[in-house]
């Protein structure tokens, strides 16, 4: 039986790690800045909103592929679509709120084809992205934590081979922005986003004859803090704080970056050097290398994401990490997180800085990484039976198939 004790012991932590989030948001902020401190609890709000609303991208591809239910993919383009709203017309001015800003727009080549179809292979190895191996290991699942650390060795990896990749043919980087203007860049994005909506509805109805109907919402005050959120909530929290995160940082929201930095300063804290490598060569990568990991933005937005989910998975009463995990999933953890780093770097991003924020920059290669994410997916969903054992039901449906 619990005592009261035991039920006030969540509460208890959870007060805890409000108030580590807010010190830390304070020490950085004084230290480097406030726009970077007001980043960290960014990152925190992004991390309650993905574990709230369960928002991932792995899950959603995969129910797709494999049963043609698409009310996440559903979700996203209705992200998407709020966020080329408002990205467009600050991009346009080229600032906003007094605050120079500029998207992710890169070239389109076969570095980000090959990379999106590897990152695409590991999210379904990995079982995540790289916001849901944030803010699933913040959640508690130490399998997602092999999967992180096995993500920032592959993003090492891939800074040491990125300029052989970005020599290969490749188109200059295109923006919408610039090609059509914010209006007709907004409703060339929003007829794309409408017609991959209409495709799920059509498949999913021809499929199971109807669409799945959402889970009903629940939006009492106290949801707000234990949740579930509905899922388009979730969609708008997303591109509402990627909005932010484009006023305060100057530029969208991105994730990996930071891996690789974490994982150049391990490799050099070890005795490696890492500094003529082509990727560290660039002078904005080669300063965040010298300075301290505290004052580059992603580092700051990440453990903030990390603390956001830890802090959800608390108050949701959720969170019991547990060590047991079956050998062929950890070594599906090594796999897809080898993949997910190096090929997020030779994508110039992952499915938040490439995908959301790329296609929120109206950038092309946003829309390459889609596709050649999405094949990648497709594999890897098929090869995810060679690492984990199927549930009782579905090996007796297999069979019966």
């Amino acid at each position: 039986m619990a005592t009261a004790v035991d039920a006030q012991r969540p509460r208890r932590v959870s007060q805890l790690l409000g108030a580590a989030m807010l010190a830390g948001a304070l020490v950085v902020g004084l230290a480097f800045g406030t726009r970077l401190g007001l980043l960290m609890l960014v990152g925190a709000a992004l991390g309650v909103s993905l574990y709230h609303a369960a928002f991932g991208f792995t899950a959603a591809w995969r129910v797709f592929i494999g049963e043609r239910r698409g009310r996440g993919l559903r979700a996203q383009m209705v992200m998407l679509a709020i966020a080329v709203v408002l990205f467009f017309p600050a991009l346009g001015a080229g600032n906003l709120w007094g605050q120079g800003v500029s998207g992710f727009v890169a070239p389109i080549g076969v570095s980000v084809v090959v990379g999106a179809f590897l990152f695409g292979i590991g999210m379904q190895l990995g079982g995540g992205c790289a916001s849901g191996t944030l803010f699933t290991a913040g959640g508690g699942n130490a399998r997602m934590v092999i999967t992180l650390l096995f993500f920032i060795v592959g993003s090492l990896i891939g800074t040491a081979h990125f300029a052989w990749w970005t020599a290969l043919p490749a188109f200059q980087p295109m923006s919408l922005v610039h090609t059509f203007g914010a209006g007709g860049g907004i409703a060339v994005s929003l007829i794309l986003f409408g017609a991959i909506a209409a495709l799920t509805v059509l498949m999913e109805k021809r499929r199971h004859g109807q669409l799945e109907e959402a889970p009903r919402a629940d939006l009492r005050a106290k949801r707000w803090l234990t949740g579930p959120w509905p899922l388009l909530l979730g969609a708008v929290a997303l591109a509402l704080l990627n909005f932010a995160t484009l006023a305060l940082a100057g530029r969208p929201w991105g994730i990996t970056s930071a891996f690789a930095l974490w994982g150049a300063k391990a490799f050099e804290f070890l005795g490696g050097d890492v500094s003529q490598w082509g990727y560290w060569q660039n002078p904005d990568n080669a300063a965040a290398l010298q300075a301290s990991v505290w004052s580059d933005i992603t580092t700051v937005m990440n453990v903030g994401i990390i603390l956001g989910a830890m802090l959800a998975a608390t108050l949701a009463g959720r969170f019991a990490p547990t060590l047991r995990i079956p050998l062929g999933s950890v070594m599906a953890a090594v796999f897809g997180g080898l993949m997910l780093g190096y090929g997020a770097r030779l994508a110039f991003g992952c499915n938040i800085g490439a995908y959301f924020s790329g296609i929120a920059s109206g950038s092309l290669h946003g829309w390459v990484w889609l596709v050649a994410a999405f094949a990648g997916n497709m594999l890897g969903v098929r090869l995810r039976p060679l690492f984990f054992d199927r549930p009782p039901g579905e090996r007796t449906r297999a069979k019966v198939s």
